[in-house]
């Protein structure tokens, strides 16, 4: 009986392991982040920082202590006319932060002051 009881018992464990090491199809995963995020953070446009006495550069600075991230944003505007004239930033956290970094200051460049405020993150 109880050799009876072993050879189904390593039957029933042969099988399965046979099963376990096939090689499981998967659908292909969708991409998480669109090619634009992907391009952002794989190639981030403006890194960097201005001259921190410079009369006409504005900087902000944002962490978000969930994730961790900081970023700091600088604007340099044309006084006489209040456009945005370069925009840098500089980002430590993850990809999106990076990439939305680097697509804000894209955004910004050659922008009136009042038309930036109007940006939301929605």
């Amino acid at each position: 009986m109880l050799r009876l009881g072993s050879k189904r018992l390593l039957r029933q464990a042969t099988a399965a392991a046979v099963a376990a090491s096939r090689p499981v199809q998967v659908a292909a995963m969708p991409r998480l982040y669109h090619e634009n995020v992907i391009d952002h953070y794989n190639n981030p446009r403006n890194v960097g920082s201005f001259e921190k006495n410079d009369a006409t550069v504005g900087t902000g600075l944002v962490g978000a202590p969930a994730c961790g991230d900081v970023m700091k944003l600088q604007i340099k505007v044309d006084e006489e006319t209040g456009q945005i004239v370069d925009a840098c930033f500089k980002t430590f956290g993850c990809g999106s932060a990076i990439a939305s970094s680097s697509v804000a200051t894209e955004w910004v460049k050659g922008k009136q002051i009042q038309e930036v405020l109007s940006i939301k993150n929605t």
